[in-house]
């Protein structure tokens, strides 16, 4: 049994076939794993923590195991000079929790950046983008000085490529930028209705294998109407905090 996926680019229609969900003894096992990434993505959060010191500014990813990051944050507010929001979505949880936030511009290069991803590898290389931000995310972690990525072990893979890359592309290129993909037997898909803080498209690029991802990087971000990828590659995490059974482990890129 397989479910069907179809996007169109320009004229051209492409369905494909993805491997169906199983559904035996679905809602007792999908609940307990839930609850047991949960508990890893808040133990890797809360590690990252310790990485705040008096006097810094502060950039902060977006998505679920950043939340529990930004949760915490508001005991730290006496010792951050400013913090940065890679997303409207980040920069309203903040606000919500009593935090002031800057402007990047205003900032200067923060200290430490914090963010997740969806995939990382030995190597530091991550997958960024599953929640639409990687434009913005890119930029804070090349301007700071430290980045600090917090996953747990559901994200750490051999080699990157299984969560599909998130592009973002100026809507008038988005089939072209599809039809260089399709080159290299990528499956691009649009995130049909969803408009990032840059008022840009998202394409999500299945059946990847990415052996190479400085290079890959490289020469898709020089493609005509991508604004960027979500490889991390030219610019890998300096530490990654990975929660697993055992607890939090940290591995610093040397």
């Amino acid at each position: 049994m397989t479910r069907e996926i179809g996007a169109r680019f320009g004229g051209h229609f492409f369905l494909y076939r993805l491997p169906a969900l199983h559904t035996y003894n679905r809602p007792a096992t999908v609940a307990e794993m839930d609850m047991e990434q949960a508990a890893r993505k808040q133990q890797a959060a809360q590690a990252a923590l310790e990485f705040i010191k008096p006097g810094m500014t502060l950039g902060v990813g977006t998505g679920s195991t950043v939340n529990y990051f930004i949760d915490e944050l508001i005991r730290y507010r006496d010792d951050l000079t400013a913090i940065v929001a890679s997303s409207r979505a980040t920069e309203a949880r903040l606000r919500a929790r009593g935090l002031t936030v800057s402007e990047l511009e205003d900032v200067g290069d923060p200290d430490l950046y914090v963010d997740g991803a969806d995939e990382a590898n030995k190597h530091f290389h991550l997958i960024k983008g599953g929640g639409g931000a990687l434009t913005r995310e890119k930029i804070l972690a090349a301007a700071s000085r430290k980045f600090v990525c917090i996953i747990d072990q559901s994200k750490w893979v051999a080699t990157l490529g299984q969560f599909p890359l998130p592009v973002e592309v100026i809507p008038m290129a988005r089939s072209y930028v599809a039809r260089q993909f399709l080159k290299v037997r990528g499956q691009p898909v649009w995130r049909e209705g969803v408009v990032t803080d840059n008022g840009n498209h998202i394409l999500d690029v299945r059946n990847l294998q990415i052996s190479n991802p400085v290079e890959f990087e490289s020469r898709f971000n020089q493609v005509a109407g991508i604004v960027t990828v979500g490889l991390f590659a030219n610019r890998p995490a300096d530490v990654i905090l990975l929660a697993d059974d055992s607890g939090v482990k940290r591995m610093d890129r040397r």
